[in-house]
């Protein structure tokens, strides 16, 4: 059985179709909540976090995971607050505190299938992005000894319309260009010619039956990235990247079209690009499509360096980020089980 407390969130809660044995609503001190619950039974409680008292404040939460077990908690956020963001979410993290929502959707999935750190890890990963920038610290990359071994090939399609590859593409293999060298990557369109626009050599566009002479010519390089567009023929990929937009009319307009293709991606790479949704909202996303997504790639600004393309790129196994992954191996040497 369950347990709720609730405030400002009280209506949305009783709509929640679980079965409940306490459900106490009002402004709490957190210590209130810790004496209240910390001798009481219950499988799971559903906090919105506006009933305690300076929610905002993360010494509340420390105060909350000393008293109370972290891990039966499912915290309910106000959306579009500050709390719902990487550096706020990290130091609940940190805390041992890996199910968090905004939404009625979010907790139903919590309950079936509660969050791990490593489901949550990719929350530290942006914060420490975050942070780089406004230390002005720079980002340090490696090649991947997947790369020194040969070529790698990485197809990028579009699943739904307009989905950005093109862009994606062009930024990934500019940073490439500068941490690996521009001798060293090239990237290749199919049946388009839409590459033309960003005026640059190393970007080329060839017809379908230019696809095995273009790999031969460019045996040599370490790293080659296809728009794949219409092309269906994807077995010279070494990895196959799926784009969604994850915009309401977008994915509707998908659906609309093939109504089992997420099925059809369960097992595929797929990136959210061009994402305005919070982690949180990932989750409830992969719940609904069942379906796990690679990365959540917010909207970037290709005429700059953007540091979280290092993150996916080191994600994928193509470098090696020291930045970011230092700061996640200092919190799983913290709090590992």
């Amino acid at each position: 059985m369950n347990v709720i407390v609730s405030n400002v969130q009280q209506n949305a809660l009783a709509n929640l179709d679980i079965d409940v044995i306490k459900s106490i609503s009002g402004e709490y001190d957190v210590s209130e909540i810790v004496e209240m619950f910390k001798s009481f039974f219950y499988s799971k409680m559903i906090l919105d976090v506006t009933s305690l008292k300076k929610y905002n404040d993360i010494k509340t939460y420390e105060v909350l995971t000393k008293g109370l077990d972290a891990d039966k908690i499912i915290f309910l956020l106000p959306e579009g607050s500050n709390l719902c963001t990487p550096h706020f979410l990290s130091q609940l993290i940190s805390l041992g505190v890996y199910n968090f929502t905004t939404n009625l959707k979010g907790i139903k999935y919590l309950l079936k299938k509660p969050n791990t750190l490593q489901d949550v890890e990719k929350i530290i990963k942006m914060a420490n992005i975050e942070k780089s920038k406004e230390t002005g610290a720079a980002t340090v990359a490696t090649v991947s000894t997947k790369v020194e071994k040969g070529t790698t090939i990485i197809g990028f399609r579009n699943v739904t319309e307009h989905a950005g590859a093109t862009t994606f593409i062009y930024m990934l293999k500019k940073e490439l260009a500068l941490t690996i060298g521009s001798n060293q990557v090239v990237a290749v369109e199919i049946d388009k010619n839409d590459f033309s626009l960003f005026g640059d050599k190393d970007m080329i566009s060839i017809r379908s039956s230019e696809i095995q002479s273009t790999i031969d010519r460019y045996s040599n390089v370490s790293i080659i990235l296809v728009d794949l567009n219409k092309c269906q023929d994807d077995h010279f990929c070494s990895d196959v990247i799926f784009l969604l937009e994850p915009s309401t009319i977008r994915l509707n307009m998908l659906v609309r079209r093939n109504r089992a293709v997420f099925e059809k991606l369960r097992n595929s790479k797929v990136v959210l690009n061009q994402s305005l949704l919070l982690n949180n909202d990932v989750f409830d996303f992969e719940g609904e499509a069942g379906l796990k997504v690679f990365y959540n790639m917010p909207p970037l600004d290709e005429r700059k360096r953007n540091a979280i393309i290092v993150d996916f790129l080191s994600k994928l196994g193509i470098l090696q980020d020291s930045t970011t992954s230092g700061g996640s191996n200092r919190i799983f040497g913290l709090f590992r089980r």
